[in-house]
């Protein structure tokens, strides 16, 4: 295939070998690893042709100069060029990617075993300068070309894109023909994949909020830089998980702290992952099913599909924190509550939930130094038609006081005014809203946050000005998330990003009074130490899953040496109260930056 300097097609190979020049064209215009290679000849009918050769997985040859024209460098001949063979050998498959050198041939194989019934099927990475790139069959048939029979009888096949299309785009001043699934010249790198995701999910939000987000631009380097300074700060070893649920197979890539990158294919269709992905979430959220252990089958396998694949790399480096970006349907998923067979995720990982890496402002600042601005309402205005809260009182003068510093607002003081008003201080780090939440389908303008005079709906959120001066977090302690919607899931996993502030603490489902103050109460206990928001979070559910925290003769009994708290006799007469149940803790999700 052949590509005039019109965007025509034409016959390849058109000139002589002696009137072609190699021509790298990367996506920012630059000859670099990762660039898709062309030939480029020129005719006596001055027409101009492009014939595909290869894609750049190859590194870059530092030994060979390149001259920048334009939006395109033209490298000199000879150059390197990549070859990918699909070869078999008794049972099992090859990926043989050849990168010849100037003076002598040099070549990488990428072994892929058959793909079992069951599990991950993964090559060993093949270096390159976006991290190792692992694949298995299931991506060949979704990502390579019509194969075709080489010289020698070999399948040559050509990697492409993992989306199902590429529309036409321009790269510089060249313009790139729309490629199809069968025909696409180059497979996306993990990194490359991220930027779009990004790209494509900031979109998303922002039809959902109806209005214009601030996106960083996200490159291997920063994400390095992000991790590594996170873990030079707090001690932590953060890692992002990017997953993504294709209509036959998840996808996810693993960006790490040392810049690598891991991707990983699983056989497991979009369809199926979602479904089991609402068993799990029902099951655990349903409060008549509180002496059941069906949710442990779904959680199994979820863990079995999302974490179980990437097992060694997060032990090899050992990762303590794990920060997913997740595709639409999985947003609501209680990630804390998945199950190996023998632990829950939370027992192994700080958890936290972004919208997109490009989205989130991942700067660390530590909150031990500021203070609470806790506001909320046991009881609403008949108008409004809400459940009491016969808890918060208690939540609210527990935290304010007894463990953290700050000013607090009740019931008739619970204004929008109020809460404008005094955030403007700087030293209100921290917003904490004891009240209901709710995220349901259609717009932000359906979902809302319930002060005593009015709904805050989502899409007013920005009104707040909750950047200015910086709130660190903000906290909504009685919410709920409608499940399965994708719309819903907009809202909660978006939370952070539209409101301003760096992080958001939320329940996907509104937990029982009782669980949301021993919840609360130990989280922040725990934050007066913790390196991370997610590690405090981290710590409170342990202790709820431990029996540490739980209602006992009348008093929240706390973890550790901490005092009890008496129980006022609404609460108190519900009796004993084993919080150890993932309904009681597994809802309440890190969203945003979880440091």
């Amino acid at each position: 295939m052949a590509i005039e300097a019109g965007g025509a097609f034409r016959a390849a190979g058109t000139g002589t070998p002696a009137e072609r020049a190699q021509v790298s064209i990367s996506t920012d215009g630059l000859a670099q690893s990762g660039s898709q290679t062309l030939l480029q000849s020129t005719c006596s009918s001055g027409t101009c042709t492009a014939a595909t050769v290869g894609t750049g997985n190859s590194k870059s040859n530092t030994a060979t100069s390149s001259t920048a024209i334009g939006p395109l460098a033209i490298v000199p001949s000879p150059a390197p060029t990549t070859s990918v063979e699909l070869k078999t050998t008794g049972n099992s498959q090859q990926i043989v990617t050849q990168t010849p050198a100037v003076s002598a041939p040099k070549s990488s194989t990428t072994n892929v075993s058959p793909e079992p019934a069951a599990g991950p099927v993964e090559a060993r990475p093949n270096e390159t300068a976006a991290g190792p790139v692992l694949l298995s069959p299931s991506v060949l048939k979704d990502n390579l070309g019509t194969p075709a029979t080489t010289e020698n009888g070999s399948v040559a096949t050509t990697p492409q894109k993992p989306a199902s299309a590429v529309s036409a785009e321009s790269i510089g001043n060249v313009r790139v023909p729309e490629i199809s699934r069968s025909s696409s010249i180059a497979q996306l790198s993990p990194i490359d994949a991220v930027q779009q995701r990004d790209i494509t999910q900031g979109r998303e939000f922002e039809r959902y909020f109806g209005g214009n987000l601030d996106q960083k631009s996200v490159t291997q380097q920063s994400i390095r830089d992000t991790l590594s300074s996170v873990n030079r700060l707090t001690g932590v070893k953060p890692a992002i998980l990017y997953v993504w649920a294709k209509e036959k197979h998840l996808e996810i890539v693993l960006l790490l702290p040392d810049g690598k990158s891991v991707f990983k294919s699983v056989p497991a269709s979009r369809e199926t992952v979602l479904q089991v992905a609402k068993e799990f979430t029902n099951a655990i959220r349903t409060p008549r099913r509180l002496n059941a252990a069906d949710y442990k089958q779904p959680a199994e396998q979820l863990y079995r599909w999302l974490i179980a694949p990437l097992q060694p790399e997060l032990e090899a480096n050992k990762i303590d924190t794990l920060v997913f970006s997740m595709d639409a349907g999985l947003r609501t998923l209680p990630l804390a509550a998945l199950y190996d067979g023998k632990q829950f995720l939370v027992e192994k990982y700080s958890l936290g939930l972004i919208p997109s890496l490009s989205l989130t402002d991942t700067r660390y600042a530590d909150v031990r130094g500021s203070e609470v601005l806790a506001m909320g309402a046991s009881n609403f205005p008949a108008k409004y038609d809400q459940n009491p809260l016969p808890a918060v009182p208690l939540e609210i003068s527990t935290i304010v006081g007894k463990i953290w510093p700050g000013s607090s607002f009740l019931n008739e003081a619970f204004t929008l005014a109020n809460l404008k008003g005094k955030r403007n201080q700087p030293q209100y780090k921290i917003i904490h809203l004891a009240t209901h939440g709710d995220f349901q389908p259609g717009g932000a303008e359906n979902s809302y946050i319930q002060f005593w005079d009015t709904k805050l709906r989502l899409n007013q959120l920005e009104e707040l000005k909750l950047s200015n001066p910086q709130v660190e977090l903000l906290v909504l302690s009685a919410c709920t998330t409608a499940v399965g919607d994708e719309q819903a899931e907009l809202g909660f996993a978006g939370l952070a990003v539209h409101a301003g502030v760096k992080s958001a603490l939320a329940s996907l489902w509104y937990v029982s009074d009782v669980g949301t103050l021993g919840l609360m109460t130990e989280f922040y206990q725990q934050l007066r130490t913790a390196p991370i928001k997610a590690e405090a979070l981290r710590q409170a559910q342990l202790a709820m899953l431990r029996g540490e925290v739980r209602l006992q003769d009348g008093y929240l009994v706390r973890s550790g040496n901490n005092q009890a708290l008496p129980l006022p006799a609404e609460l108190a007469a519900r009796g004993d109260q084993n919080l150890s149940h993932p309904y009681y803790w597994a809802a309440f999700t890190m969203i945003g930056s979880p440091w």
